[in-house]
């Protein structure tokens, strides 16, 4: 059975973008015109669309309510204990519930989606899974080369919830040019958070800013500190070759960063989180890990922007 595909289109700038809704709300394709042609900026694994390939490694995969990792998928909080499946291979629950589930579209226009996934509306097993009940939505939205991404987290529920917000857009590279290698990043941040076995230690050590080609990075690393100018932080990608550079901007909810090589090199992430990966742990022994707890009735909203443009 097909899962239901979104597009959205700049008439203007003739920019693209396709939305799984029925697969995560995950946008696994932005293109912008490039001479004759379009050029792709996002990697996902050929047939993706399917809704049969691993939610988690192509696009821009939603994490709610908790992005990275769940210590052995168990959750304690207010005197209950949750269970989470298992889903990083290695006994931890990891990128929350909705990436691998339908969404369910509720606007539309030529140049935006609006698509929201309610726990207790579109699968109500995660009720006994979680403490509380919750709606995230988000707008997909064109305005010239720029694709933006505007999140809502609502707790629908009756009791407290914990929960955090992260996306995993796979950036492709090269964009444009020959050499993947010669691609240039930038992120702004100055800590980097201490992990054992794949989870958070909550301890930090400072760290340089990340301003290097591609070959130089090897990265499932967190990190912290960032630098932000009128509550934003802006991250970079540019391909010396083509001119091509994407500038992925995000909101000061977004507390830090998750960098990730993919083993087959061929895309880079820089995963905005609102909190650090298992910061539920964290946050028990004392530490300030970002971790937000809605009561009933409450939001947060986040955003994301990424833009496009030609440096030469």
């Amino acid at each position: 059975m097909s899962i239901e595909i979104a597009a959205i289109r700049d008439a203007e700038s003739g920019a693209s973008a396709k939305i799984a809704v029925g697969y995560g709300c995950n946008c696994f394709s932005f293109t912008v015109p490039s001479g004759e042609q379009s050029l792709e900026i996002l990697w996902a694994e050929a047939g993706f669309e399917s809704g049969k390939l691993r939610a988690s490694s192509s696009g821009i995969p939603v994490l709610f309510p908790f992005p990275g990792r769940l210590k052995g998928g168990l959750l304690g909080w207010e005197g209950k204990e949750y269970h989470v499946p298992e889903s990083d291979r290695a006994g931890n629950a990891i990128h929350g519930f909705v990436h691998t589930r339908p969404w369910r579209t509720v606007a539309q226009s030529e140049n935006s989606v609006t698509a929201e996934f309610t726990a207790s509306i579109d699968d109500a097993s995660i009720l006994e899974m979680w403490p509380s009940d919750f709606r995230i939505k988000v707008t997909y939205s064109l305005t010239g080369t720029t694709l933006s991404a505007v999140f809502e987290a609502t707790n629908c529920g009756d009791a407290s919830l914990p929960c955090g917000l992260g996306t995993h857009p796979y950036f492709r590279v090269p964009l444009g040019g020959s050499s993947a290698d010669a691609c240039h990043i930038q992120v702004p941040y100055h800590s980097q958070w201490e992990f054992a076995d794949k989870m958070a230690t909550g301890e930090k050590t400072p760290a340089e800013p990340l301003d290097a080609p591609f070959a130089a990075t090897s990265f499932d690393n967190a990190f912290g500190d960032l630098d932000w100018t009128g509550g934003k932080c802006l991250t970079s990608i540019e391909d010396p070759e083509s001119g091509v550079k994407i500038t992925q901007t995000f909101s000061d909810e977004f507390i830090g960063v998750v960098l990730y090589n993919p083993a087959h090199r061929e895309a880079f992430c820089i995963e905005p989180y609102t909190l650090i990966p298992d910061a539920f742990q964290v946050t028990a022994k004392g530490i300030d890990a970002g971790l937000r707890v809605l009561q009933p009735g409450e939001s947060f909203t986040a955003k994301v922007d990424i833009a496009v443009a030609l440096t030469k």
